[in-house]
């Protein structure tokens, strides 16, 4: 059985996405993401709003891949580079219900993230090293991660 231990919870800002339309893999979006917060035991800070953002993909199969790329502050003044590729998916009234900016229990779908993280902070390299596995929810003002460690 795999082990987690928390790592941190994230809540990121997202006013803005925008529709680039249909291409060969699904309906892309990209949203912007003008920042947020992360708080656990061991680390804390902000999320730096420029660069960062989420490249989205929904496919025709009603799968929401995403591709999100954000830069982490700590209340120490150190920066770490995260990045995650993750799903969001569910029964198409449930998508549809988020879609229109409705909060919607979490466990009506699927929201899940692989997080990677990089940083030269010496207190924080251990980030470098680990593996972290996520789950989400998306609020009307946009997603928020509960992040762990798997030991």
């Amino acid at each position: 059985m795999i082990q987690t231990r928390p790592l941190f919870d994230l809540t990121l800002q997202v006013p803005d996405v925008r529709d680039i339309g249909e291409t060969p893999l699904g309906r892309r979006r990209i949203a912007t993401v003008t920042g947020g917060t992360f708080e656990g035991e061991r680390l804390r800070g902000t999320v730096v709003g420029a660069p960062a953002g989420d490249w989205l993909l929904q496919r025709s199969d009603g799968v929401t891949v995403l591709d999100v790329r954000l830069l982490l502050r700590t209340d120490d003044g150190e920066h770490i580079y995260m990045s995650y590729r993750g799903v969001r998916h569910g029964p198409p009234d449930v998508m549809a219900r988020l879609a229109a900016g409705e909060s919607v229990d979490p466990k009506a779908y699927y929201f899940r993230i692989a997080p990677v993280f990089e940083t030269a902070a010496q207190k924080y390299a251990w980030l470098n090293k680990i593996v972290a596995v996520g789950t989400g929810r998306r609020e009307p003002a946009g997603p928020v991660y509960s992040v762990a460690e798997v030991l």
